[in-house]
């Protein structure tokens, strides 16, 4: 295909994301003071959109706690600095089997709720946009699967559709994207869509260019797409998304490290990716150009 670089591009920040990276960090927040304070940062570096998870405040450990998502969302809100708000609403799948030899029962870490409580905290909150993984995959762990069925995607896409907040499809794979599109043709989620193509994470697509491609061209042409890579590679994808004609996600979610033995922020990671576009030729979008491309409707605090 031609190349159809994006000029236009704005940058998500994933601020903690929901994995054990807690202990591997100072700077991976855990408090919703620091979720917000870091999520702010980050606006005040470039970032458009802040991806938030929540943690316990005193583990680390990630959290469904309704009061929490409540406190990082009005911290946000009521800071100096504009930003859209986009929340995950991919707790609340997780089945971790019991092993090869005996896999049920389940095992400790399982996690299946419905479909209504892994929506409600956005209900509660209201955000701009909320995250909608479209589709099941084991996930690095062994016996873990991040499980999201047919019928579990169709009830929180209505109920994400209803609420007026917007979905970010996360694709892991291009079955995923298959998926998506059915969501929207059955009327289910509107068009066009927003997807996030999420790359190189164990085990769904591996972030090498031609299949980064693959997905990229199983995205609808009015669609609005972002991508990442873990690691090592979230910086590349940078550029690698942008070249493509996407948008651009990065932070301490997919990615510790600035440099080699140099722990990253939210903020430096955004600061970073500001750069590369730039350099590219791009300009970074601010959350009102954000806002205006995808129909969101700024929420006022509560």
């Amino acid at each position: 295909m031609p190349l159809a670089m994006n000029r236009e591009v704005f940058i998500t920040c994933a601020v903690t994301g929901s994995g054990s990276t807690q202990d591997r960090s100072p700077h991976v927040p855990r408090s919703p003071k620091e979720i917000a304070d870091s999520a702010i940062a980050a606006a005040k570096a470039g970032a458009a959109v802040v991806h938030c998870h929540v943690r316990d405040p005193e583990t680390g450990v990630p959290s469904r706690d309704l009061k929490l998502y409540r406190e990082v969302t009005d911290r946000i809100r009521d800071a100096e600095v504009d930003v859209v708000l986009n929340l995950t609403a991919g707790m609340g799948g997780d089945i971790v089997f019991g092993g090869v030899d005996a896999p049920l029962p389940v095992a400790a870490g399982t996690d299946m709720i419905s479909a209504e409580e892994r929506v409600a905290h956005v209900a509660e909150c209201l955000p701009e946009i909320c995250t909608l993984d479209c589709g099941t995959m084991n996930f690095a762990e062994a016996d873990y699967v991040m499980t999201n069925t047919p019928g579990m995607l169709q009830a929180m896409g209505r109920m994400m559709t209803d609420l007026g907040v917007k979905p970010e499809i996360e694709a892991f794979d291009t079955g995923h994207l298959w998926y998506a599109k059915q969501l929207v043709k059955d009327g289910i989620l509107d068009s066009p869509a927003l997807v996030q193509l999420c790359m190189g994470v164990p085990w769904g697509a591996p972030d090498d260019l031609n299949t980064f491609m693959a997905m990229v061209n199983n995205v609808p042409d009015d669609w609005t797409f972002s991508a990442f890579s873990l690691g090592r590679n979230q910086m590349p994808y940078v550029a690698a998304s942008v070249l493509a004609g996407g948008n651009v996600r990065v932070g301490l979610e997919d990615n510790l490290m600035l440099d080699k033995g140099v722990l990253a922020t939210n903020e430096s990671l955004v600061a970073r990716s500001v750069e590369i576009i730039e350099r590219l030729g791009a300009n970074v979008i601010g959350p009102d150009a954000v806002r205006e491309k995808l129909g969101l409707v700024k929420r006022a605090p509560v």
